[in-house]
Order: C-alpha cells, then sequence, then structure tokens
C-alpha cells in the first residue's frame, strides 16, 4: 500500500483532520513541521495530540534557516507576495516536498470553507494525491475546535488569546491592521522584529481603506490611531456532522488529561 501522510499544525482542523484518517484503519505517518515562531504552548497540544491519536508524530524543520521566520527573511530578502510567503515556502512546502515519497497519499485539515484552498493546491500540485477528511465528512473549523474540547484537550494558547488561527505570533500573511495591532498588545516582542523587516526591505505589510481608497498600503509604525485590535475568536460549537465524524472514533481510547 502507499504510504499515508497527515501534515499536522498544531491547529485544531489538522488534528481532526489526523484523527479521522488513523480512525480509517490504514498506516498514517504523522508529520509536523516545526516554526521556531509559533507559540510555545503548541508543544504541549502536540504531545497531547500524540495521545489521543495513540502514536509519535514526526518533528521536521529547515535547519537551514534554524526553523525561523526570521532566518528566511534575512537570507532571502522577502517577506510575502503574490506567490506567497517565503517563510511558507522554506520552513513548511519544502519540508514537504523533501518528506513526501512519489506514491504517498497526503492528507490535509482543509475544512468546508476551504473548498478553493484545496483547488488551488491541486492546480500547483498536480503531482500529489490528496486526502480532505474534513470536507469528505463535511466538517467546520467551529465543528474541528469543539470536537477537540469534547475529546478533553485543551485548545491552543492562540485561539485562546482571540486569534481565528494558530499561526505565528506574527503572521507576515496578515495584512489587516487590526491584526497587528492586537499582535502590538499581545507580543509586542515579535511586533518590533517585523518592523524592523519592513524597514530593511522597505516593505509595506499591511493594507486598509483610508478616506474611501481601497488597500493603502502601510507599515506597521504608521497604522492608524482609529483601528482598534481585532479579537477574532473563533466560534466553538459542533454542526449537524460532529458527532457522526466523532462515532467514527468512539471505539478508540479517549484522551485522558
Amino acid at each position: 500500500m502507499n504510504r499515508v501522510v497527515s501534515w499536522y499544525s498544531c491547529g485544531a482542523a489538522s488534528a481532526v483532520a489526523t484523527k479521522l484518517a488513523i480512525a480509517s484503519g490504514v498506516n498514517v505517518t504523522v508529520a509536523y513541521c516545526e516554526v521556531k515562531e509559533e507559540h510555545p504552548d503548541n508543544m504541549r497540544f502536540l504531545k497531547d495530540c500524540e495521545k489521543w491519536f495513540g502514536q509519535k508524530i514526526i518533528i521536521l524543520g529547515n535547519d537551514k534557516y534554524k526553523r525561523s521566520i526570521y532566518e528566511v527573511f534575512d537570507k532571502t530578502r522577502y517577506l510575502s507576495g503574490h506567490n506567497g510567503a517565503r517563510c511558507t515556502k522554506e520552513l513548511k512546502k519544502q519540508m514537504r516536498i523533501d518528506f513526501q515519497k512519489p506514491n504517498d497519499v497526503q492528507v490535509f485539515g482543509y475544512t468546508v470553507e476551504e473548498q478553493r484552498r484545496v483547488d488551488n493546491f491541486i492546480d500547483a500540485n498536480n503531482e500529489v494525491e490528496l486526502l480532505t477528511p474534513l470536507i469528505d465528512s463535511g466538517l467546520t473549523k467551529s465543528d474541528c475546535l469543539a470536537m477537540i474540547q469534547s475529546a478533553g484537550i485543551e485548545l491552543p494558547e492562540m485561539y485562546k488569546l482571540g486569534y481565528k488561527n494558530n499561526n505565528c505570533r506574527g503572521c507576515v500573511k496578515a495584512q489587516s491592521p487590526a491584526y497587528w495591532k492586537k499582535i502590538q498588545i499581545d507580543f509586542p516582542e515579535y511586533f518590533e522584529k517585523m518592523l524592523v523587516q519592513e524597514k530593511r526591505l522597505n516593505v509595506k505589510i499591511c493594507k486598509a481603506t483610508i478616506n474611501g481608497v481601497a488597500d493603502v498600503r502601510m507599515q506597521l509604525d504608521d497604522l492608524p490611531i482609529w483601528i482598534k485590535p481585532k479579537d477574532d475568536s473563533p466560534d466553538i460549537q459542533c454542526g449537524i456532522f460532529c458527532e457522526l465524524a466523532q462515532q467514527s472514533y468512539s471505539q478508540q481510547a479517549t484522551y485522558q488529561q
């Protein structure tokens, strides 16, 4: 049989996708690409998920860049553009390419809201045989968060702090001034580090509508004072398909605190 690889990201969706893949009865290799700028609570969540999965997670990392987004920025002199963030390419995509085998079946935690992302991934990676257990099960991001809690696992700290996604502490792909205002409050040292990168490379991460003009670019030290920090706390509740999905792994041992 072809190897099945589930790409775990320390997010709720990838955790549930991995659990469903394991519950299907096939042997699943679970892999995680470590990025140093993620919240340290992610390692606690990873260990909890290993207990839930009943198996270890392989931790990968691009040591050429010391597993750090800032090493990528320093060495490539590039943050983000039309082709995506350079840190994602070097620290995650390249690790996947290096780890994968030609006949692998790969599992990703795309939810039903992310069909367009799936389509874009397929267009850009025609060689990859893709499984999307969350979409197949009709599961949303909200469902996945609720399913993690139902399993007795504490959600990662970034969700509890009011972030929609469990990304780095200051994600270069985020263009919202309100997001960066919140990063400035919660993680001021990472806000300042990103500002240094902007100045060094003479780029502008954020954009907003200013005086009726859309997509006005600005650097982090020019964020309008009237823009307030955005609490983007995710909705956490089980929808109609939650119970059906949970039944698929209900025979396995439940997580014990």
